[in-house]
């Protein structure tokens, strides 16, 4: 079994910052790609930002040079640092992990999610 949980999310104003966090944990053998994406209310779950294993990273572009995502390998833990935040910002950020685990028969390959943490940015 493999669970991402995910800390860091509330309400900050406009111009704060804020730390997401989302470990994962369980039988995992690697940890591949992690990313955070967002929803907004009434809208579709858009990407946010993407890290490779090798720590490549891919920004939506309405979030270039304001997050930075980062990740520590040895504790299956990826972040997202949020600065200069908008109201736009406001949405669940959810964390997404590519994930090879033990399982009965072998190994097993799966994309997990987290549960999703509030962000909220008043204007």
């Amino acid at each position: 079994q493999v669970q991402l949980v995910e800390s860091g999310g509330g309400l900050v104003q406009a111009g704060g910052s804020l730390r997401l966090s989302c470990a994962a944990s369980g039988s995992i053998f690697r940890v591949d790609h992690m990313g955070w994406y967002r929803q907004a209310p009434g809208k579709q779950r858009d990407l946010v930002a993407t890290i490779t294993g090798g720590g490549g990273t891919n920004y939506a572009e309405s979030v270039k040079d304001r997050f930075t995502i980062s990740r520590d390998n040895a504790k299956n833990t990826v972040y997202l640092q949020m600065n200069s935040l908008k109201p736009e910002d406001t949405a669940v950020y959810y964390c997404s992990a590519h994930i090879t685990h033990f399982g009965r028969s072998g190994y097993y390959t799966d994309d997990y999610w987290g549960q999703g943490t509030q962000v909220t940015v008043s204007s």
